[in-house]
């Protein structure tokens, strides 16, 4: 696919028409407080893996209604002390995988955390192990209109809960140093780790890839692949129902999230990406309330953006602010 979107130029300067909630500080304040009501409960079991440069712990903790929500710990064999710490967030349909798959992070001194995503797990990878016990209204297969009759209901309630609890279990463990703690993703992952940014005030650095759960007005009006389609295709059933739907997707919104950004950030587009269009990368960064903030771009590259090629630098970037 040729170039679709908006030119360069244009993307530097694009802003999104998204509208915020006048209560989405209160909506964000509440469920959080809800969520810690539930002890976090976090626990680490040390996994053989068979693997000699790194120890591996099998991860729980409390997430969204005191939800169990797996995920591992990956720490560099040798640490003895608080290592600066990588949380990461997995892209859609994807789960927290093999921990033999997560070893770069690790392999450059980081404690690295990641995710499994209630629910996910069965699209790709290595699988999930986090249900999603909450059920909902009629919605469309895949997650995007799942509980999307309301806020309160919603999908991603409930998965950005369960991350910014997982920044709290990471930074519990004795090994992780939680002055030092950056969140990323790619995709999926990206958009949970904006999220994050806007919901974390004290995190040191913010990296997400291609991401996604971006600029909701245009990302469902101007891509026809999923996982935003899955979107229009509810609204082709449920007609006259677009206006409640954009109403609960703008709590959910990176844009918003990323106006309360805090901490340095490096993101990514590819121009060529019709799963999560330039613009709506570029509306959350241009969005970005930290001024020390960049964004990698690649001209020809689809959803996988700059692959190993931005992995490279991004831990370069990291290393300058953990």
């Amino acid at each position: 696919m040729a170039l679709f979107d908006l030119p360069l130029d244009e993307l530097r300067d694009y802003r999104s028409a998204s509208t915020e909630p006048e209560d989405f500080d209160a909506f964000w304040a509440k469920t959080l407080q809800e969520a810690r009501e539930h002890d976090l409960d976090a626990r680490f079991e040390p996994v053989e893996t068979h693997l000699k440069t790194v120890k591996v712990h099998d991860v729980t903790f409390a997430g969204f209604g005191g939800h169990p929500v797996k995920g591992w710990l990956i720490v560099p064999a040798w640490a003895n002390e608080p290592r600066p710490t990588v949380v990461e967030f997995i892209g859609y349909g994807g789960g927290r995988g093999l921990p033999h798959t997560h070893l770069l992070w690790a392999s450059a001194g980081f404690a690295h955390f990641v995710m499994d995503t209630r629910g996910q797990g069965s699209a790709w990878g290595g699988g999930g192990d986090t249900p999603d016990p909450v059920g909902g209204a009629p919605a469309f297969p895949g997650f995007m209109t799942r509980g999307i009759d309301a806020p309160e209901n919603y999908y991603y309630r409930r998965v950005y809960t369960d991350a910014v609890r997982a920044v709290e279990a990471a930074r519990s463990h004795p090994l992780a140093d939680a002055s030092r703690t950056a969140v990323l993703g790619s995709s999926q992952g990206g958009g949970i780790s904006i999220a994050v940014g806007g919901l974390v005030p004290d995190l040191a650095a913010v990296a997400p890839d291609v991401p996604f759960l971006c600029d909701f007005p245009r990302s469902t009006t101007v891509t026809d692949r999923d996982p935003y389609r899955e979107i229009g295709k509810y609204l082709k059933t449920h007609r006259g129902r677009a206006e409640d739907v954009g109403r609960t997707l703008a709590y959910f919104d990176g844009v918003h999230f990323a106006a309360r950004g805090r901490a340095p950030a490096l993101f990514s587009a590819g121009l060529e990406d019709q799963t999560c269009p330039p613009s709506t990368v570029f509306a959350a960064f241009n969005a970005w309330g930290q001024d020390d903030k960049r964004i990698e771009v690649y001209e020809f590259n689809d959803h996988e953006g700059g692959g190993p090629f931005q992995e490279a630098v991004k831990l370069e970037w990291v290393q300058k602010y953990l």
